[in-house]
């Protein structure tokens, strides 16, 4: 995509950042600019859109990596555990970007607008596209209305729906059928995950999520693969692990504490993965944590 047909959106992101850094006054809209390449940046993608509008990122779910430069965006179709890298950000061409908060609800109800929308085949949770044209004016419109927060009620609800109806009609539709449809493959696996987030400290059990899931549980250990580029047991892994480094950001509680409340029974398991994860035992790392937010806030 031509650097001029997103100069609006640049403009726009740069200034709201400044005025409101990372959340916007719009409800599941954040805007992120850097002036240097960032990361490992570890968290948990929910369903949304991921616009770059200068710079490049790249997203790894699993061993599979996701890469988006200016013009592209990424689809995030699940709830998945990803490390996350800005891998292109100087001062003077800072990376831009923004993500946008997708409602399963809103999509289910413009499916039924479209004709013969089908079962949605299963495939990643994440995926990349070139972001279309059409798709610049009303993703203007939205950010713009920061400046307005007494419209924001009436008019942003208008403008995402305008948003997802170009998102099904356009090349990321099938992405989005995925979360859309309630009985599509992603669907129930969908559902499986929102198991597993519940009480990610309790041990695993492959035929109840099987079973949650509506499937077999080979069946299911395929197709959540398929989605994730995990396996159950290593997706339950990474969201304990990415609570532990919560916990020791803001309270710095006892490690051994935190592994017990996690689900680890063995400390020097827990110390062990997540050094793996993260590159650092858990001590180590939350007080380099910790040091780089004051650092921050302080600045």
């Amino acid at each position: 995509m031509e650097n001029d047909l997103l100069a609006p959106l640049k403009a726009l992101i740069l200034r709201q950042w400044q005025a409101h850094g990372r959340e916007s006054p719009i409800d599941g809209l954040y805007l992120t600019a850097a002036t240097a390449p960032a990361g490992p940046i570890h968290a948990v993608y929910r369903p949304s859109l991921c616009v770059v509008v200068q710079g490049a990122k790249t997203s790894m779910l699993g061993d599979r990596a996701f890469r988006y430069d200016a013009g592209k965006c990424l689809i995030a179709s699940m709830e998945v555990p990803i490390r996350a890298e800005i891998t292109g950000a100087t001062p003077d061409r800072p990376y831009l970007a923004f993500s946008l908060a997708l409602d399963p609800a809103t999509i289910s109800d413009l499916l039924l607008e479209q004709d013969g929308a089908g079962e949605a085949a299963t495939g990643p949770a994440l995926g990349v596209h070139a972001l279309a044209p059409e798709l610049i004016d009303p993703l203007s419109r939205l950010i713009a209305l920061c400046d307005r927060p007494r419209d924001i009620a009436v008019l942003a609800p208008l403008i995402r729906r305008e948003i997802v109806w170009l998102l099904l009609n356009g090349p990321m539709g099938a992405a989005l059928r995925q979360i859309g449809l309630a009985d599509s493959h992603m669907a129930r696996i969908g559902r499986a995950i929102a198991h597993i987030r519940a009480g990610f400290a309790a041990p695993l059990n492959v035929r109840v999520l099987a079973g949650i899931a509506g499937m077999s549980p080979a069946t299911f250990h395929r197709h959540f693969k398929a989605v994730t580029a995990m396996t159950p047991v290593q997706y339950q892994k990474q969201l304990r692990l990415q609570e532990a480094r919560r916990l020791l950001l803001s309270d710095g509680a006892d490690i051994t504490r935190i592994g017990y409340a996690i689900g680890y029974e063995s400390p020097s398991q827990f110390s062990r993965e997540y050094r793996r994860l993260f590159g650092a035992p858990p001590g180590r790392d939350g007080q380099a944590i910790r040091r780089a937010v004051t650092r921050h806030v302080e600045m």
